[in-house]
């Protein structure tokens, strides 16, 4: 049976192709190699005590990773990601973009965007998400994921996250590495 990256990595690479994330297939890929949070497999985020919030830092070889794993961050603090399936039956991925007018907007949007789908947006968790483009000239960002709704009962019932914030936020690159820091209003 293997550990499924091929198959998660094939269904990655579909995903980036023009209207395959719709496609029952890849979900089913997804579905059944899926065991790790992150399009890298590994969980690069922490959560750092800040008076009344919570900040948040996440890291990745990229900057993309390091969306991707500031977004996983962020629904970690709602609940236990492990907890959290892939949508089953057979759905396609949630996809969310954002634009901004320079990286630490849109690193503000791709966050509210995601915590819509939260809260206003029927409850989405992700398991795992992958940002699929990000475009430093224009400052937009679209990314997909796979996950369920927030069941309680199910799902362990975390802190809220009411808000991003722009209060701290640091993006900081370099060439092997990039770091987020986000500050979350709770």
């Amino acid at each position: 049976e293997g550990d499924g990256a091929a198959e998660a990595e094939q269904a990655w690479r579909l995903a980036d192709a023009p209207y395959a994330w719709a496609a029952a297939r890849l979900h089913c890929l997804w579905a059944a190699s899926l065991h790790r949070l992150s399009s890298a497999g590994r969980c690069t985020w922490e959560h750092l005590d800040h008076t009344a919030d919570v900040q948040l830092h996440a890291w990745g070889t990229r900057l993309e990773e390091a969306f991707e794993q500031c977004a996983l961050a962020m629904f970690a603090l709602m609940t236990e990601l492990e907890t959290v399936g892939v949508g089953l039956p057979a759905a396609p991925p949630v996809e969310v973009c954002a634009q901004g007018h320079d990286l630490h907007s849109l690193l503000f949007h791709f966050l509210d965007e995601w915590l819509f789908r939260f809260t206003g947006g029927g409850g989405f968790v992700p398991r795992r998400l992958r940002v699929v483009s990000l475009d430093r000239a224009a400052f937009r960002v679209r990314s997909l994921a796979v996950g369920e709704c927030f069941e309680l009962g199910r799902h362990p019932q975390g802190t809220e996250v009411k808000a991003i914030t722009y209060s701290a936020m640091r993006i900081t690159e370099t060439p092997t590495r990039a770091d987020l820091l986000v500050i979350v209003d709770i």
